[in-house]
């Protein structure tokens, strides 16, 4: 049976990760068709920023984010001076970096999808005298609908199973920082193996779903591929 904290940390980070993943897909979409369709020189630089998480050490990341947003960072003077205060060790600052850490979950499966577009559909409806905003709508968001579902899922489930971030820059407080990922962590130091073992398992199940899904939303892309007849 899951004990109250343990509740507490699997509704705080289903609360994370939903919060994390609306936010990425808000301003994911515009920025990844950007990334997508622009020609600029900044594209290949913005690109491998993206991607940095995928490769840098969770904790290093979570390490100069500390620095930056803590008291003594220009970021935490700065939201200090305004009376926001510290985002360290508060749910907000888990927010701000899972959305860094999760970035690139979001944006790739975007920038794919919107690249697989052809050109010219969007000439077709330039003709038909559709604007930007209406080509974007009623053309490009449908025909990728399933990199924006996979996108939805990776930064979800990503966003689930962060530790090495979080430890860094939210600690370990009940209520407000402790996820599932440190919980048992937790359970594991105290060696209450049990416990562990119970939040485990749900991760693991969560885990097989969300590849199952995955998998399931592939086949679905391509099995609505038109075949063109000869």
């Amino acid at each position: 049976m899951l004990s109250a904290g343990d509740m507490q940390a699997l509704l705080l980070t289903l609360k994370l990760a939903s919060t994390v993943t609306i936010i990425l897909l808000f301003f994911g979409i515009p920025f990844s068709w950007w990334l997508a369709r622009s020609h600029s020189k900044l594209t290949s630089l913005l690109t491998a920023l993206v991607a940095m998480p995928l490769i840098l050490p969770p904790t290093v990341l979570g390490f100069y984010l500390l620095l930056l947003l803590g008291p003594e960072g220009p970021v935490g003077k700065i939201t200090t001076q305004l009376g926001i205060g510290l985002f360290p060790f508060t749910f907000s600052g888990l927010v701000i970096a899972s959305i860094i850490y999760s970035l690139p979950f979001t944006v790739q499966p975007l920038v794919s999808a919107f690249e697989a577009i052809p050109g010219r559909t969007l000439e077709v409806a330039s003709t038909l005298r559709a604007s930007p905003i209406d080509a974007f709508f009623s053309i490009v968001l449908p025909l990728s609908k399933s990199g924006i579902l996979t996108a939805i899922v990776l930064t979800f489930a990503h966003t689930v199973g962060e530790f090495g971030v979080i430890l860094m820059i939210g600690g370990n407080i009940p209520g407000e920082t402790r996820v599932v990922s440190i919980q048992i962590y937790d359970h594991v130091e105290s060696m209450d193996y049990g416990a562990a073992h119970t939040l485990s398992l749900i991760m693991l199940v969560f885990s097989f779903m969300t590849l199952t899904l995955l998998q399931w939303i592939r086949r679905r892309r391509f099995a609505f591929i038109p075949v063109k007849s000869q």
